[in-house]
């Protein structure tokens, strides 16, 4: 039997990676996966599974029957009376009154203690996560700097604490052909100019230099094209608030890569002698003086 083929989205890009042979397991990594969701679709499946165990035990009771007060074949006063077993409510109106009912309310109360355990511990766990919110520019640019090619782009923390010891890592992507004409996709760690700070407050502006040592050496916007190169952005460091580890991750693609431009200052000196930083201009682009080898132009 053929085995599925699995999408996998790749945000921003212009291609999807598509996974074939692979068996699908998603109640494997299912506690993972509402770690990683928005909230609201946390909140939908703890619901979800809180209603689904309760429509179970309604028919159970609906079947074994022994509840007080309850109409025959009433659906509806079975499944309320089993959220106010699973939920230790007990108004007191409807109560089991034989042994098969009494059984599955001590079955019922069992569930009850596994659900609300992993329901707490799924919302303490998304509560206590640390993340990051850090920003990066649109572009990445490539422009002579003190004579020299450099790549470049910014990153900011749109969050008022700081991150400690931040380290950055920014790796290339490129398509090669082998001398046996097979397609290989290498992965070529571009070093920087910087690639740590003490604190990442606002803003933090990154450059590689294109030199004999870079990947990018000798590369064009047309080369560039033909080799479909991304690069891919790693930010770590640890929140000064939570004291935990904290990361970040952004993808440029050949789209996103700018020849003759740079990114516009955003930190100024006021008049009274304090640092101003206008983020509004925090994507801002300007090209360079354009040469032959730089003219502006995007990848």
């Amino acid at each position: 039997m053929p085995r599925p083929r699995r999408i996998v989205r790749n945000p921003g890009a212009d291609y999807e990676i598509r996974v074939v042979g692979d068996f699908r397991t998603p109640l494997r990594d299912f506690y993972h996966a509402l770690l990683h969701e928005p909230w609201w679709v946390t909140i939908v499946a703890i619901s979800g599974a809180f209603l689904a165990a309760n429509a179970i035990f309604a028919g159970l009771y609906l079947i074994v029957g022994g509840i007080a007060h309850a109409a025959p074949a009433s659906f509806g006063d079975a499944f309320f009376f089993s959220v106010q077993t699973m939920g230790t409510i007990g108004y007191g109106t409807l109560y089991p009154e034989s042994t098969a009912a009494n059984v599955l309310v001590v079955a019922e109360s069992i569930t009850s203690l596994l659900l609300t355990a992993l329901a707490t511990g799924l919302v303490f766990a998304k509560f206590s996560r640390s993340t990051a919110r850090l920003v990066f520019t649109r572009e990445a640019a490539i422009a002579p700097m003190d004579g020299v090619p450099t790549l470049s782009f910014r990153v900011g923390n749109t969050r008022g604490n700081q991150i400690v010891d931040a380290r950055i890592r920014v790796v290339m992507m490129r398509t090669e052909k082998t001398a046996e004409g097979k397609t290989f996709y290498r992965m070529v760690d571009l070093p920087l100019t910087r690639d740590s700070a003490i604190s990442l407050q606002r803003s933090w502006a990154v450059f590689h230099v294109i030199d004999g040592r870079s990947a990018l050496q000798g590369e064009t916007p047309d080369s560039v094209i033909a080799k479909e190169i991304e690069l891919q952005v790693q930010v770590l460091g640890l929140d000064d608030v939570t004291m935990q580890p904290v990361y970040a991750s952004h993808q440029y693609y050949t789209r996103d890569i700018l020849w003759g431009a740079r990114h516009v200052d955003i930190i100024h000196e006021t008049p009274e002698g304090h640092l101003e930083i206008d983020v509004r201009k925090f994507h801002d682009i300007e090209p360079t003086a354009p040469t032959e080898r730089f003219p502006y132009s995007r990848a």
